[in-house]
């Protein structure tokens, strides 16, 4: 069994891959059974002035030192639940420490095998704008589609206002659910929840369209490769092909 390490960069999104993924792993080996993890953060306000001038390198190096105290640690792999940060992990830069899931790679994979065909995508600003689904969906043949402009800003600003602080409010379930309804009336068939604190104010029941739950799915397949039975990863970051 392989040791799965957590390479956390908000709080609240790695908080819940966590437990995720030991419920998962009692699910298939047995009441409070699950594979060895270690989880280690760099706080993440240490990153946010480069993130505002959308610099990639140093919060890529940053990561890399978390990843290189996983290795010290003897995980011999990462899941970094945290979506954004997949743009500076996918950065041009010396390979990391350990391999990794992608986790935008493991949602795309997760969407065609559910037979969707056009993803809107939630997010940080830099998630729901950048590259980071969008190729990831295309790589498996599928559509993405981003809210408007005002929606964007709306979410961005729930996400670090009040989700990455363990706000959960029922105004801003309401106002996710509607960006959602206006994804699918611009005809998506299911939605990415793209930041891995969003699944904490929204569940499949409360979604007018089906969720992809990127904090759920990356700790599921974690768990599966610790226990073989997924392939092993050999992303050790840098440009996904």
């Amino acid at each position: 069994m392989k040791h799965l390490g957590i390479l956390a960069h908000s709080a609240e999104g790695s908080a819940l891959c966590y437990l995720a993924a030991c419920h998962e792993g009692s699910r298939q080996l047995g009441p409070h059974l699950h594979p060895d993890i270690t989880t280690s953060v760099i706080a993440m306000g240490h990153s946010m002035p480069a993130w505002e001038r959308h610099a990639l390198q140093p919060i890529r190096a940053t990561l890399a030192v978390t990843v290189q105290r996983l290795l010290a640690a003897g995980c011999d792999f990462f899941l970094c639940p945290d979506n954004t940060a997949h743009l500076a992990l996918q950065a041009q830069g010396p390979a990391l420490a350990l391999p990794g899931l992608h986790i935008a790679d493991v949602v795309a994979k997760a969407a065609r095998d559910a037979g969707h065909r056009t993803l809107g995508v939630l997010g940080t600003r830099w998630t729901m704008e950048g590259p980071l689904y969008r190729e990831a969906l295309e790589r498996q043949g599928l559509a993405c589609r981003s809210p408007a402009h005002e929606d964007r800003a709306l979410v961005h600003r729930l996400i670090f206002e009040e989700l990455c602080n363990g706000v959960l409010r029922d105004a801003s379930r309401a106002e996710c659910l509607r960006v959602i309804a206006r994804l699918a009336q611009s005809g998506c068939d299911a939605v990415v929840l793209g930041c891995t604190e969003i699944p904490l104010l929204i569940g499949p029941g409360d979604s007018p369209l089906p969720t992809l739950d990127s904090t759920r799915l990356l700790a599921a397949r974690g768990v599966a490769v610790a226990l073989g039975k997924a392939p092993f990863p050999s992303w050790r970051g840098g440009p996904v092909h």
